[in-house]
């Protein structure tokens, strides 16, 4: 069994910090997925799974845990027989998804072309963006976990806003999305508007994690709500609230995770004092890391 120690996991990640995994895989197979989480649990080892490493946050001290990165078969897309549906591993690219879904002449998955992650990391969080999100366009998906793999529903997910009831030592294999028709030139033409809308909002062009906290119940988004606080281009250590899109945090030069989590949480400071709002997270938390809950 193919299992690396002490990975570093800062260059699998999109804000580029974080230390090493205790032990790391590349399971390239449900079955390989399989043998790697009865491996962590025989030895009584936590499991996380890294796909693009976006909307992830990794302990500076590292994770003692199995870390695996989705290689192999569980890249794979295919169009399914009956023509609408779309299966694909839990390590596909959401862009390398969309991009067949095109091709094939299927829409629906144009929100995710501002996701840049992974279907299974899609799945795990419901992600979502302009207006659409996996809930509406999931059939069925493959879990993984110690005990063997089977199909779930998005019922028995149990997915909301930004959430599923997925946790670590369950791993999404391949997910079944159900599309609709759609001319391809219509799918293209929509998916380079949402690119330009998020990349005139967005610091695209920097180091981030993605959002860094869910959109509250109130008139402002998270972004809005941190911009009124005065928060843009404020910095602790290398790491910097985006001056463009206050619900970004960039890597200014030699962050660290601290640094992150110590802006996380002054914002969520100045939005409950401000607003009253307690803001909450929506990157993913690897590692012994956890933000202070207000006073």
């Amino acid at each position: 069994m193919n299992v690396e120690d002490r990975v570093e996991l800062a260059r699998y990640t999109t804000l580029g910090t974080g230390g090493s995994a205790r032990a790391f895989a590349r399971p390239r197979s449900a079955g390989e997925v399989e043998e790697r989480l009865r491996f962590a649990d025989a030895g009584g080892l936590a499991v996380a799974t890294v796909g693009l490493g976006s909307n992830l946050l990794v302990a500076d001290e590292g994770v003692d845990a199995l870390v695996l990165k989705l290689d192999g078969d569980l890249l794979a897309v295919a169009v399914a027989v009956d023509g609408d549906r779309i299966r694909a591993g839990g390590g596909a690219a959401n862009a390398v998804v969309l991009h067949r879904a095109r091709d094939a002449g299927l829409g629906g998955f144009e929100f995710a072309c501002a996701i840049p992650g992974t279907i299974g990391g899609g799945v795990w969080m419901n992600g979502g963006a302009y207006g659409g999100d996996f809930e509406h366009v999931l059939e069925r998906v493959l879990v993984a976990g110690a005990e063997g793999t089977g199909w779930l529903t998005p019922a028995e997910l149990g997915l909301s806003y930004r959430h599923s009831d997925l946790r670590h030592g369950q791993v999404v294999v391949e997910a079944e999305l159900r599309l609709r028709p759609r001319d391809p030139a219509s799918i293209k033409a929509e998916v380079a508007e949402l690119n330009a809308q998020r990349k005139a909002a967005q610091p695209t062009n920097r180091r981030t994690f993605g959002s860094v906290f869910k959109n509250p119940d109130h008139e402002l988004t998270a972004g809005r709500m941190l911009e009124a606080c005065g928060l843009k281009g404020h910095r602790i250590g290398g790491a910097q609230i985006s001056p463009k899109h206050a619900n970004f945090i960039e890597n200014a030069g030699g962050a660290r995770t601290a640094d992150a989590i110590a802006l996380m949480q002054e914002a969520r400071r100045r939005a409950h004092e401000q607003y009253g709002v307690d803001l909450r997270h929506e990157v993913e938390l690897l590692g012994d890391l956890q933000i202070p809950a207000l006073g």
